[in-house]
């Protein structure tokens, strides 16, 4: 018997050669297609030292091209060689011999050498057996567990995580996403514990040799994907839906959490009803499971049938849980169940268009919140965040395209980011609101209908689309959607439309160029072009509505800008505002007469009549060309003066994004003093008009009203606004009081965060003990948040350093995925920063380790730190140890880059900018 592990550093202990392979393409070879997977996996969860799984997968496949060799994934399992098996059903079910084996360990393929030629057109049967452990690493096929709160006894479950390339780690097979395949999967496991894979069970028999357990064979699956396979065997209850179809709907949780379901139980259903009316094509699978895993990296995945989330994802508590925290959920539910059509039915064909599946869900997401709770506004929230993320992400030359080329496995998981996401949702955004809903709809219907169980690329998509405008005759002949989104996909960042009027004859010229936050780069290098769609409106119409072009920015055949002319337009006392409700990706910059005149009617005039989205937008256009030195800053804060008189939420969500990064600078300056009495003259209205930090949520109408107190409020303590910080420490001394202060919380829920963390900065250790203890015995995921975040809010530096320790020692009760909240809430602390810093600094190594292989989540430690550089010698510093410690950054490049340019950009503005801003806001003092 041969016993091979397919695991690199484990050659040399078990003795094994085995030759590497001479193949050594990043993608399989085509000349195999799978035809059916039949998965057997038999799972042991008795004993917590060997948690292990074993099976075997037999694949029928296709031979497209003659080949002597079948190249398939596997990676860290045991597979037993002796006992693999290759029939060809085509021919008496006639046996072939395995020559030799190799492996490819930098793209994890397995190539068996067979000792007959299989020939094109037959179809063959391979069975391979595997085992493996339940890894601890939150990938593949892993361990997860909880705790019992009656007995405090550990339980422990299986689940998987394959997206994107981790299927291989459970079994062996063909683990790209254009290789579908329907799968039947049998779990066998303990009589008393649940199966669950992407389909409904079929049959239930004992198993033939161990006692009390069960095989469970699940329903043959549509054709799908290899990381759209999901199974779990676990302890856990659920909540039942109901739907007018036949369609089972489960929502799952451990036991001491299953009430925290029946938000995400109720909702779930809405919103899948939605999708298929939306796509015109009924939820294809019989039935769908939703589950709140305890230990779970991504936020969510969308496995087809069987979606996994986080808890904080899934599980809601009326009790527990803020209004931010229940759009959260609303929101990611929403997101992985559009998955099921964009993503699941239709599927990229390889990872370069991984956005067609993120960028889609994000979208119609937000469609979906919308649809079903209209009284948040949600859309406009969802559309304003997102752009905001973009308009900060894609200003740095290290950004990336939306579809960009993956050659190596590694590089799959740093596109899951905020350009496949944000960046997709809103340029989608932007061609729904150019092509108008009859003809967006029926474009995407199409594409659905077309590409169904298969795969896809974004030409398909342009494809429909274009048939679909054209029919309804939304763009001229002459135009194709191909050519307009290519621009917006295929390059990286964004534009900046300089707009210059001519006041005497009506008119404007329109120039476009790529925006930078770095100075430094010349301008040849921004010398981009993109289709623009331009809506504008005058201060005569304020029509606000038309979200449709009344013109092009064109790019000419070598991809280079065209000028622009708009005439009829008014003369010189009245303004434009282009880019009606931000539907398009570009800012604005006027010349100064037209922001004289906004500004007037901001600090004067009727400034509600301006729609709120584009409120948002002048206020972030201002200060960010400030920021890099195209507007003046005296604009900028006559501007954003303003908001003393703003009463809604997307503005001061707009301003305060922007003044939180002048703030990580300014703090750390001998001006800070001035900026803190000039924020607080700034905030206190609206802090006055919200009656403060008082519990008065009960009265407020809006939803989105309770947004602007909970954030208004907390900067209001920050700052030392009124009476804020007495009122919440006052909250926080009645919790304390509590006899049972787990079960019985004074403190308004969606104050909770700002009063425990303003009670943490200015409490002292008992106050952070009590916190902690509160944070270990909670039972809320959202809550659990909440506190780590507020823990971070001390001043003492003993503590701060404690909090570090804590953040990376699980068996202290911080989760591994939650560690980088507890991070970033002392790395944000301006006493905590420099602490956060060096410690990342000086345990580089361990930190690699502590996340390896999923290092995604090591990336997300690095923008505190960038947000606060701003000296050029420890520019200098981080720049030096990013080159010294490669092999402890491997796998986060990207961030490491973008991490670096930020520093940059923020060292730039000081030495640009600092002067300036201390002069405008002394100005403001005095007035």
């Amino acid at each position: 018997m041969r016993l091979l592990l397919l695991l690199v550093a484990s050659w040399a202990v078990l003795g094994v050669a085995l030759a590497e392979s001479s193949y050594n393409y990043f993608r399989l070879p085509t000349a195999l297609r799978p035809r059916k997977y039949v998965l057997r996996v038999l799972t042991h969860l008795e004993d917590p030292e060997n948690l292990r799984f074993e099976g075997s997968v037999k694949i029928k496949f296709e031979v497209m091209e003659n080949t002597r060799n079948i190249t398939l994934h596997a990676k860290n399992l045991t597979i037993n060689q002796s006992q693999i098996t290759l029939r060809d059903t085509s021919i008496d079910n006639r046996k072939n011999c395995i020559a030799s084996t190799e492996v490819n360990t930098a793209h994890d393929f397995y190539v068996m050498r067979m000792c007959d030629e299989l020939n094109a057109g037959e179809i063959y049967e391979l069975t391979m057996p595997f085992s493996g452990e339940l890894n601890r690493q939150l990938e593949g096929y892993y361990r997860s567990s909880y705790t019992e709160p009656d007995t405090n006894k550990t339980r422990w479950l299986s689940i998987t995580q394959f997206e994107p390339a981790s299927a291989r780690l459970a079994f062996p097979c063909f683990d790209e996403p254009d290789y579908k395949a329907p799968f039947v999967v049998t779990l066998g496991y303990h009589k008393r514990m649940t199966g669950l894979s992407n389909m409904p069970v079929k049959e239930i028999k004992p198993h033939e040799n161990i006692k009390d357990y069960i095989w469970c064979e699940f329903k043959e699956s549509v054709p799908m994907s290899t990381y759209l396979v999901a199974y779990s065997v676990n302890d856990f209850a659920h909540k039942p839906s109901t739907l007018p179809n036949s369609t089972l709907f489960r929502t799952w949780a451990r036991p001491n959490a299953i009430e925290q379901c029946d938000y995400a139980a109720d909702f779930g259903p809405k919103v899948l009803q939605y999708y298929e009316q939306l796509f015109g094509i009924k939820y294809p699978l019989p039935k769908i499971d939703q589950i709140a895993i305890p230990d779970f990296s991504a936020g969510a995945m969308e496995n087809w049938g069987l979606v996994t989330y986080r808890e904080i994802a899934l599980l809601y508590s009326a009790n527990h849980s803020s209004l931010a925290d229940k759009q959260r959920v609303a929101s990611i539910v929403a997101h992985e169940l559009a998955h099921q059509w964009f993503g699941n039915l239709v599927t990229m064909k390889w990872w370069t268009d991984l956005w067609l599946n993120e960028g889609f869900a994000t979208y119609v997401a937000s469609l979906g919140v919308e649809n079903i709770n209209p009284e948040w506004r949600a859309l406009e929230q969802e559309s304003l965040n997102n752009l905001l993320t973009i308009f900060r992400k894609d200003a740095l030359q290290s950004s990336h395209p939306i579809s960009r080329p993956i050659e190596v496995v590694s590089e799959i998981s740093e596109s899951f980011d905020q350009i496949s996401y944000q960046k997709g949702s809103t340029v989608l955004r932007m061609m729904h609101l150019f092509m108008g809903e009859e003809s967006f709809r029926a474009g995407i219907q199409n594409y659905l209908r077309k590409f169904s169980y298969g795969n896809a690329e974004q030409d398909n998509l342009w494809e429909s689309l274009t048939e679909a405008a054209h029919k309804f005759r939304v763009l001229p002949d002459d135009y194709d959607i191909k050519r307009i989104m290519d621009s917006w996909t295929l390059q990286t960042g964004y534009p900046i439309i300089n707009i210059t009027r001519n006041y005497l004859d009506g008119s404007a010229q329109l120039l476009q160029e790529r925006y930078l936050l770095n100075t430094q780069i010349s301008r040849d290098q921004r010398e981009f072009c993109w289709w623009v769609p331009l809506s504008y409106t005058t201060q005569a119409e304020q029509d606000f509505k038309n979200t449709a072009p009344k013109a092009w920015m064109e790019c000419g055949s070598g991809g280079e800008m065209l000028p622009t002319k708009i005439n009829d337009l008014p003369g010189k006392d009245q303004w434009i505002i282009f880019n009606t409700q931000l539907s398009t990706l570009y800012k604005v910059n006027y010349d100064e007469h037209n922001w004289k005149l906004l500004i007037e009617t901001l600090t004067n005039g009727d400034f509600e009549r301006i729609h709120v989205i584009n409120r948002a937008q002048l206020i972030d256009d201002a200060l960010y060309l400030a920021w890099t030195g195209e507007q003046d800053y005296g604009i900028a804060m006559e501007l954003i003066d303003y908001l003393r008189r703003e009463r809604e939420y997307l503005p001061w969500k707009s301003a305060f994004e922007n003044l939180k990064r002048m703030k990580n600078i300014i703090r750390q300056t001998p001006n800070f003093e001035f900026f803190k009495r000039y924020l607080q003259k700034l905030i206190e209205p609206i802090y006055l008009h919200m009656n403060g930090l008082n519990d008065t949520f009960g009265k407020i109408e809006r939803q989105d009203q309770v947004l602007l107190k909970t954030m208004v409020g907390n900067w209001a303590c920050q700052y030392l606004v009124s009476d804020c910080v007495p009122v919440a420490q006052a909250y926080y001394r009645a919790w304390l009081g509590e006899k049972e202060p787990d079960k019985k919380n004074p403190v308004p829920i969606n104050l909770r965060q700002t009063v425990y963390c303003t009670a943490i900065r200015h409490g002292n250790d008992a106050d952070w003990q009590f916190l902690w203890t509160r944070y270990k015995n909670s039972n809320v995921a959202a809550e659990k948040r909440t506190m780590l975040f507020s823990l971070g809010c001390t001043r003492e530096v003993w503590l701060l350093q404690r909090y570090l320790a804590l953040t990376f020692e699980p068996k202290e009760g911080i989760r591994k995925q939650d560690s980088m909240w507890a991070f970033q809430a002392v790395a944000y602390n301006e006493i905590g920063f420099h602490l956060a810093r060096d410690y990342f600094i000086n345990n580089v190594d361990f930190i690699y380790k502590f996340y390896h292989p999923i290092i995604k989540d090591m990336s997300r430690l690095l923008p505190p730190i960038s947000e606060q550089t701003f000296l050029q010698s420890d520019f200098d510093d981080f720049k030096r140890f990013v080159a010294e410690h490669k092999a402890s950054l491997k796998g986060l490049e990207q961030a490491t880059q973008q991490t670096l340019e930020t520093m940059l950009t923020n060292v730039q503005w000081k030495e640009r900018n600092y002067q300036q801003v201390s002069t405008s806001i002394r100005k403001v003092l005095q007035n």
